[in-house]
């Protein structure tokens, strides 16, 4: 009996195992990539001076041309200096700088079709006007996908633009500007 049983069994699973079902439609096509990745963008505004308007203070506002998706995260940096002049240094904003005349805040904030730098302070900004004209700021698009399973994965220091650069394999050798 119990050889008959155990027959049964591996004929079953075979006949079960070999089963095959009609093919479901195909997915939607997505982003082509580097290496099976997505492919991060980075962009410079050079020597921009901050506007100014009553309503919100001064400001910086580009359109990004193409929208990004929904899923994508937009850094930047602010060039605050150089070690030499091939080497900058970056800094990550939101940034506080406190001056003699007070504190200097530069934030941004985003959508998938634009951005808006912003520089606001305790004081006139007026008074400085090295840290509101001629600014130079590193935009840089990481592509994103929302999770669907929960888990998270390393990310780099955000803070550190070498690192994101390396992390994400741009190449800022030769950085695309944007008016």
């Amino acid at each position: 009996m119990k050889k008959i049983l155990t027959l049964f069994a591996v004929i079953g699973l075979i006949a079960f195992s070999s089963c095959e079902g009609p093919e479901g439609p195909p997915g939607p096509p997505g982003q082509d990539g580097q290496d099976g990745g997505l492919i991060a963008e980075v962009f410079e505004l050079q020597n921009v001076n901050f506007d100014f308007n009553s309503t919100d203070g001064y400001n910086i506002y580009r359109k990004l041309t193409p929208n990004i998706y929904d899923s994508d995260v937009v850094l930047i940096y602010r060039l605050a200096g150089t070690v030499n002049p091939t080497t900058p240094i970056w800094q990550q904003i939101p940034r506080t700088l406190y001056v003699s005349q007070g504190e200097l805040d530069y934030d941004f904030d985003f959508s998938k079709e634009d951005f808006s730098i912003y520089a606001v302070g305790t004081y006139d900004l007026a008074l400085t006007p090295n840290l509101i004209r001629n600014q130079t700021f590193r935009i840089v698009i990481i592509p994103g996908a929302f999770s669907t399973t929960g888990k998270s994965t390393s990310k780099p220091d955000y803070s550190d633009y070498n690192e994101v650069i390396k992390r994400y394999n741009i190449d800022d050798s030769n950085v695309k500007q944007i008016k």
